[in-house]
């Protein structure tokens, strides 16, 4: 449930901040046109010489004013779809991020003090060791140790059984972050075809082929599909770093689990 509370929140702060991001850009331009309208009389008393109106009017716009131009642009029926997406998608994806990181431990330093404690203590500093480490090695550990006096079979079958759930746990929303990685160009193609029929449409309504006719609906189409691209790609390069991740730790328990076991077998005389 707190994971669930914590990834809604984030959800909602990423929504709520680019949404009130582009409607405050896009309140910008009325408001820069009022202010226009209320210095008229003071430009037309001092009109700015040839060669600087050109000059300010080269300035060159910022990545993120171009960017914010082509999403409105391309409709926002099919841009906040695709942005929504992508929201979700980072969101999943950061929750993911930050339970995998918490996931890694160091399984040298714990096997170390793990046979320590059997050699010197027994079964039950082990475990205390394990209770109190965070991550899935220390879990399946304290599992293993949890039935250490049942005998050495049932303390593996025990990990085997225990570290498949463990697995899952690690392997969790990564669907989710695929299934965003395909809807999101599904969506840009889905603008990209519904642009292509207004741009035919126009034609048929205007009887005219001519460029400023098809325009309108073509623009739809291509911006709806780059974007839809762009989260796509984005979302990818996350989803490959956390397969990555997942793997690795992985790995790294059936490692550990090995040599956890060797421990075991060489402390089978330990005291409970």
């Amino acid at each position: 449930m707190k994971k669930l509370v914590a990834f809604l929140t984030v959800v909602g702060m990423l929504t709520f901040g680019v949404v009130d991001a582009v409607i405050a850009q896009d309140q910008t331009p009325a408001q820069t046109e009022q202010a226009t309208d209320t210095t008229v009389a003071e430009e037309v008393v001092e009109t700015p010489a040839p060669a600087e109106a050109l000059a300010a009017n080269e300035d060159p716009k910022s990545f993120h004013q171009v960017l914010k131009q082509k999403f409105i642009e391309g409709g926002a029926m099919w841009m906040f779809p695709i942005l929504f997406v992508l929201i979700l998608g980072l969101g999943l994806t950061i929750e993911r991020i930050l339970y995998l990181n918490l996931s890694t431990t160091n399984t040298q330093k714990l096997l170390n003090k793990v046979e320590t404690a059997l050699e010197t203590e027994g079964v039950g500093a082990a475990k205390e060791i394990c209770k109190n480490t965070r991550g899935p090695v220390a879990s399946i550990f304290y599992q293993g140790l949890d039935r250490y006096q049942e005998g050495l079979e049932i303390v593996e079958k025990s990990i085997v059984s225990y570290g498949g759930v463990l697995m899952g746990r690690l392997e969790s929303n990564l669907s989710w972050i695929a299934l965003f990685i395909a809807l999101a160009p599904m969506l840009g193609f889905l603008g990209t075809v519904v642009g292509m029929v207004a741009a035919f449409d126009a034609i048929e309504a205007a009887g005219d082929i001519s460029p400023t006719v098809v325009a309108g609906g073509m623009k739809i189409a291509l911006l709806t599909t780059v974007f839809g691209l762009i989260v796509a790609i984005i979302l990818q390069i996350f989803y490959n770093y956390l397969i990555a991740k997942v793997d690795n730790i992985v790995n790294s328990m059936e490692d550990a689990t090995i040599s956890f076991m060797d421990i075991l077998v060489r402390n089978k005389n330990a005291k409970s």
